[in-house]
């Protein structure tokens, strides 16, 4: 019986550092003996992994703070509940609402602002296939005009939880409530950061939403939709300038009121360069009034 091959340096740096597989004792052990630099400097990337990955399982524990004092009391469909798109000035405002498995952990989610595109639709796939359940939640721009960005967000979030083919026993949400909803519920200030459930749904919603402007981009050319979603940066009000609007830019929004002449409403909740915040005062109240309680409660 001929004996096992012997790996080179370069093998088993392959295996186990750019394929993370775990590393047997006996060749560790051989490496450890091997004064090459080549071995010492394989060590050294090995106990960088660990290392990471040490940290990694640390921050995915604090992650999941909120949802594993639910999960150890029982309450077990628990939803973590974001939306993405508020200050753009066209196109949906989308939310996510996410049901994870008891004791979930995925390697690398996090709020969806911190992870690059390639990062999100890898993740994507992973919590889709994963949840108890998941939905999207949208409002189009024509009715972000009718009810103001504030209260689309906020329905937004609730079409998500309704559209959820399980119930959920209780809501995590980032920095809002849904007063509409008999279920219980937690607002957690920066809850897409805190929150494993909340950061999941984050990443659901923002990559629905995404891929809605990628299309709208191929709807509506010439704006630049694929690249900023919509956002309010310099290539996107400059193509409103040289092209004008279109149907899906909110129409209540200030740099759109400018582009087609029309006086300004107040209900646009986000600044921009060229246009202070306006909150018609019963929303302000609305908001003060919601921000006052979440954070009353301890996080």
């Amino acid at each position: 019986m001929s004996e096992p091959k012997k790996l080179t340096l370069s093998e088993l740096r392959k295996r186990y550092v750019d394929e993370a597989r775990p590393l047997p004792q006996e060749i560790e052990n051989a490496l450890r003996a091997d004064e090459r630099p080549g071995a010492k400097s394989l060590l050294a990337a090995i106990e960088k992994r660990r290392r990471a990955n040490r940290a990694e399982g640390q921050r995915l524990r604090h992650l999941s703070r909120f949802e594993n004092e639910l999960w150890e009391s029982g309450v077990q469909l628990v939803a973590g509940v974001d939306e993405a798109g508020m200050s753009p000035l066209a196109g949906p405002v989308v939310a996510g609402a996410v049901i994870l498995p008891v004791g979930f952990k995925l390697v690398g989610v996090d709020d969806s602002k911190k992870l690059d595109a390639k990062a999100r639709s890898e993740l994507v796939i992973e919590i889709k296939a994963r949840a108890i359940a998941w939905a999207v939640g949208i409002v189009p721009p024509d009715e972000i005009d009718r009810v103001n960005i504030y209260r689309a967000g906020l329905l937004a979030m609730r079409r998500a939880v309704e559209a959820l083919a399980t119930v959920p026993q209780h809501l995590l949400i980032d920095a809002r409530k849904l007063k509409e909803l008999a279920i219980p519920q937690r607002a957690i200030i920066h809850g897409d950061a805190l929150s494993v459930s909340i950061a999941a749904a984050s990443i659901v919603a923002k990559t629905t939403r995404d891929g809605m402007m990628d299309e709208l981009d191929r709807t509506y050319p010439g704006y630049g939709f694929a690249k900023h979603k919509g956002y309010p940066v310099a290539e996107h009000t400059d193509a409103i300038t040289k092209l004008g609007v279109c149907p899906i830019h909110r129409r209540s929004f200030g740099p759109v009121r400018r582009a087609l002449g029309l006086e300004p409403v107040q209900t646009e909740l986000f600044a921009t360069p060229s246009a202070p915040p306006a909150i018609d005062p019963s929303v302000a109240a609305e908001i003060a009034a919601m921000e006052a309680e979440v954070a009353s409660e301890p996080q």
